[in-house]
């Protein structure tokens, strides 16, 4: 069953991502706090990371390039999930290495449909 990781300072959308995803077949790991999420990622390894921009402490953006600077996590799959639905905010995102940017509001059907095709290879 593939590992998913969901970092989100908000407790309700963490709750709702973890739910959908659960119910999709997929193990899920939570985290509502940035600092010391990759020593986390390091750890538990999981096969995508589903990741807030606006978190209080460290960046989703920042955590972002720590991940794709590193040889041992640069290849998990990361969907930056955030408010900032500006063009350059997106911009910045897809440049730091995120492979899917999603705005919120977003549907946690389509977010459970995205993480599959990642698995299925579509």
């Amino acid at each position: 069953m593939p590992k998913v990781m969901v970092i989100d300072d908000e407790p309700f959308i963490l709750m709702m991502i973890e739910d959908k995803l659960k119910k999709g077949g997929f193990d899920v790991l939570t985290s509502r706090q940035s600092k010391g999420a990759v020593d986390i990622i390091r750890k538990e390894m999981p096969d995508l990371i589903i990741l807030d921009w606006m978190m209080p402490e460290v960046s989703g953006i920042e955590i972002c390039k720590e991940l794709k600077s590193d040889k041992d996590l640069s290849t998990i799959p990361i969907f930056m999930l955030t408010a900032k639905g500006q063009e350059d905010d997106e911009k910045l995102g897809l440049m730091s290495g995120v492979d899917r940017y999603i705005t919120k509001p977003f549907s946690p059907k389509l977010l459970l449909e995205m993480v599959k095709a990642v698995f299925s290879g579509s």
